[in-house]
């Protein structure tokens, strides 16, 4: 059993409704799978909202996985036909795989003869990803914003609890629960954690466990330009 995945992303796509023919395109040129499409919300204000020119909150989280080379010609293809560079028509981020079970599934994703190399990782962003208690994402995100995120895109989610329902630091993992993915500068990841759980962390009603990860590769986050 082959567990490697030196040079596979997971890539997640945050677009409008509208843009999922044209993902759906994308991906079948270029033999890319389409792993899972997820239904979300941005948190951006209807003030925001009236400022980018997009029609409502309302999302699609499309994840595919691909080599890192498949990957930047995914990202490619998201600003020429998506145009996500322009506020509020997308993002796109790859998140670099630790391990892939099974040579199969390697060599498929890989799309042919299964290499090996270190992946150049572009450390100037990380995701974050808060899980929250159902109706508590404004506390999460008015947390967030005060540790400097501009914004995020939840999910709504259900715990998978056992027989007897588990806790985690009183928290628990059954009930139903928001997603709610957060990119930021590198250097402005640490705040954001810290505000996330001094306002809204696992001692409180909102109940929320954030972790993080590095990114290979992000576009469309034109908020960040100085």
């Amino acid at each position: 059993m082959n567990f490697g995945g030196d040079d596979i992303n997971c890539n997640v796509s945050i677009i409008n409704p509208n843009g999922m023919n044209v993902l759906t395109e994308i991906c079948t040129e270029l033999c890319v799978p389409i792993a899972l499409v997820a239904y979300g919300r941005g948190t951006a204000s209807k003030g925001m909202i009236d400022l980018l020119g997009a029609e409502s909150r309302e999302k699609r989280i499309v994840f595919t996985l691909c080599n890192s080379q498949m990957s930047e010609k995914l990202i490619s293809e998201h600003r020429k036909r998506l145009y996500i560079d322009a506020p509020g028509n997308g993002v796109i981020m790859s998140v670099p795989l630790k391990s892939v079970g099974g040579g199969k599934t390697l060599a498929f994703i890989n799309g042919g003869p299964i290499t090996r190399k270190t992946p150049e990782m572009d450390l100037s962003f990380e995701l974050i990803m808060a899980i929250a208690n159902e109706g508590y994402t404004d506390q999460v995100m008015s947390a967030a914003r005060l540790g400097g995120a501009r914004g995020g895109t939840v999910i709504h989610a259900k715990g998978t609890g056992a027989l007897c329902e588990e806790k985690f630091f009183k928290v628990s993992i059954a009930e139903e629960k928001e997603i709610i993915i957060i990119v930021s500068k590198t250097e402005e990841k640490e705040a954001i954690m810290s505000s996330i759980l001094k306002h809204a962390g696992p001692n409180s009603d909102a109940g929320t466990m954030v972790v993080s990860m590095p990114l290979t590769a992000a576009a469309g986050f034109s908020v960040f330009d100085d």
